[in-house]
């Protein structure tokens, strides 16, 4: 395994933890950097680079992103955000791993991309309902813009840094599983 591939992988994983925050975000950067030739994708995903991609994930970005500011509604998606992310965050392993046989590419996309996703997506998920539950939705928007903003830097990261966003996933998968914890620990 060359420095490359390993820098792929950084950056997919980079990737899918955005995607746990915000769904298309992650999407949407991935498909302008494909666009202006800032990042070479994957062989068989060229066509997230299209104009047309990059069209229809900027506007699916900016009404995701407006949508989770409006209380209730906001919970309304996290019920199919675990699910939706998880599929993003394979979706993003899979266009930027560069270098590897199909079967350790989908192997990664879908334990790397889709779980790093998808348990990120499943713990803010609980963090909002807690959000609910003690401010009656009034907390929500804050707790939106703090994900927007994580995701929107990951991103970024994702793309000029690509080993630092790998160290920054495993920081959020550690104060993930901290989050887990307390919201599971058993009322006494």
């Amino acid at each position: 395994m060359n420095i490359e591939t390993i820098i792929s992988i950084c950056l997919g994983i980079g990737l899918a933890a955005s995607a746990g925050f915000r769904v298309f975000l992650p999407l949407f950067v991935l498909s302008l950097s494909a666009y202006f030739n800032v990042l070479e994708i994957n062989e068989s995903w060229q066509w997230i680079g299209s104009l047309s991609a990059v069209i229809i994930l900027g506007v699916a970005t900016l009404v995701e992103i407006v949508a989770y500011f409006i209380p209730f509604i906001d919970n309304l998606l996290d019920s199919i955000a675990v699910p939706l992310a998880a599929f993003a965050g394979t979706i993003v392993m899979l266009s930027t791993i560069v270098d590897l046989s199909p079967e350790i590419t989908w192997t990664l996309a879908i334990i790397a991309g889709g779980g790093t996703a998808a348990i990120i997506s499943g713990t803010f998920s609980v963090t909002r309902l807690a959000s609910t539950a003690t401010t009656g939705g009034v907390g929500n928007p804050v707790v939106s813009t703090v994900e927007t903003g994580t995701s929107i830097i990951m991103s970024i990261v994702s793309l000029f840094l690509p080993v630092l966003a790998f160290i920054l996933v495993i920081f959020l998968l550690v104060i993930t599983f901290r989050l887990y914890k307390k919201f599971k620990k058993p009322k006494v």
